[in-house]
């Protein structure tokens, strides 16, 4: 028998709801397999010492993290690790974009 869907995580939810720009959700779709892969390499370049596993783990991280970047870029929201810094230091940051207000900030809570 067919069945719908189980209801979806609430963390999945809130992804999905912050990267509602087409071409932000295209670049993070595209930068966080090389992120999570430049970290899993860490092990591989500590067991082996290699410098050119280091600079691939390196730049497969880096250029990751620079899609997902530039996807909030285009988004005009802040990425949630700056999301958490900017609340610990009680500043204001840019969570969701809605096409008619333009952004919503959020207030640090400390």
């Amino acid at each position: 028998m067919i069945e719908p869907p189980d209801a979806s995580h609430p963390l999945v939810d809130h992804w999905i709801q912050r990267h509602q720009h087409p071409a932000s959700f295209v670049l993070h779709m595209i930068g966080i397999p090389p992120t999570i892969l430049g970290v899993l390499l860490v092990p591989v370049y500590l067991t082996l010492f290699s410098i050119p596993i280091f600079l691939i783990a390196l730049a497969m991280f880096l250029g990751g993290y620079l899609l997902q970047f530039a996807g909030h870029w285009i988004e005009g929201t802040d990425p949630g690790e700056v999301i958490l810094l900017k609340r610990r230091l009680g500043l204001p940051y840019v969570e969701f974009s809605t096409p008619r207000a333009g952004r919503v900030e959020g207030r640090g809570q400390g």
